[in-house]
């Protein structure tokens, strides 16, 4: 069945979908996702199943939804995890162009975050870093797909981010925690957050640490989020922790990577996803900057 016609069936079994105009193809990674009037039709792509909790999905994005950070939910099947949200009219699908390019972008993603994380929203699971890594690996397991070259003397190395990172834990908090470009919605005056696959509880830095790598955020883009997100300058710590997620989230998205090529995704090129990711966490971890956060954050 043509990507088109699972569009078209998924349309026929939603109510609120039917008699509506043909679906228009919009972006996605790993799922298909189109526009359908002024609603939004997302269909998971082949796979996901194997790592994606849908009915935690189905709650984080209603959760986020009354938070206001989020478009309404119409439907949300945790079975097939399909799911139809309300379509933001006028908002841009960001990338790190836009984010350079449009004034107050970091600072309206860091605004919705707060408002996210002090929304007092509770998510079914709880996004833990180091636990994911080893799941992700026994996934990889069974798959035939080599691991870069020294892949688990960095987690080795990672230990002593997990060490700091656990010293002075932050309250949990409810977190997108895949804060990909394109999962955010810019009305120029409001951001928006979609997607919520790996959203839980977590570390709230961690949200903050994998947007300004996603967005490729520059020094001064990132103090612009960093500061609107905290009022001001932030401590050395919550700084601290920010910069141990960024080196963290390349750690781990590197086998998210790994998993697509696996799986046969013809979104991207996989392989030298995972590759550029991990080449990156291991250039922030050797940098001299990286011990003094590593020392800020275990206190």
């Amino acid at each position: 069945m043509s990507d088109i016609d699972r569009a078209r069936a998924a349309i026929a079994r939603i109510p609120a979908l039917k008699d509506r105009v043909e679906p228009e193809r919009l972006g996605g990674l790993t799922n298909l996702v189109y526009r359908v009037g002024d609603l939004c039709l997302r269909i998971p792509g082949a796979g996901t199943e194997e790592y994606i909790d849908r009915a935690n999905e189905a709650v984080a994005a209603r959760e986020a939804a009354r938070a206001g950070v989020s478009p309404e939910v119409i439907h949300a099947d945790p079975g097939t995890g399909v799911m139809v949200t309300r379509f933001i009219e006028g908002a841009v699908t960001m990338d790190p162009a836009a984010f350079r390019t449009r004034t107050g972008a970091p600072a309206r993603a860091a605004e919705a975050f707060r408002r996210l994380h002090r929304s007092g929203a509770v998510f079914p699971f709880r996004f833990e870093l180091f636990a994911m890594i080893d799941e992700y690996l026994r996934i990889l397991a069974t798959k035939d797909v080599a691991l870069p070259e020294g892949y688990h003397g960095v987690v080795a190395e990672a230990g002593a981010v997990r060490a700091a990172l656990a010293a002075q834990p932050l309250p949990l908090a409810p977190c997108h925690c895949d804060p990909l470009c394109e999962n955010f919605l810019d009305t120029g005056l409001r951001m928006w957050i979609v997607d919520w696959e790996y959203s839980g509880m977590n570390d709230p830095m961690w949200d903050l640490g994998d947007l300004s790598v996603e967005a490729q955020f520059d020094e001064g883009q990132e103090e612009e989020m960093l500061r609107a997100y905290f009022g001001g300058a932030p401590s050395a710590r919550d700084r601290g922790r920010v910069v141990l997620y960024k080196a963290m989230c390349d750690l781990l998205w590197t086998l998210w990577g790994l998993i697509q090529l696996a799986n046969g995704n013809p979104a991207d090129d996989f392989r030298a996803y995972a590759e550029t990711r991990f080449a990156r966490c291991k250039a922030l971890m050797a940098e001299p900057a990286f011990a003094r956060h590593l020392a800020a954050v275990a206190g």
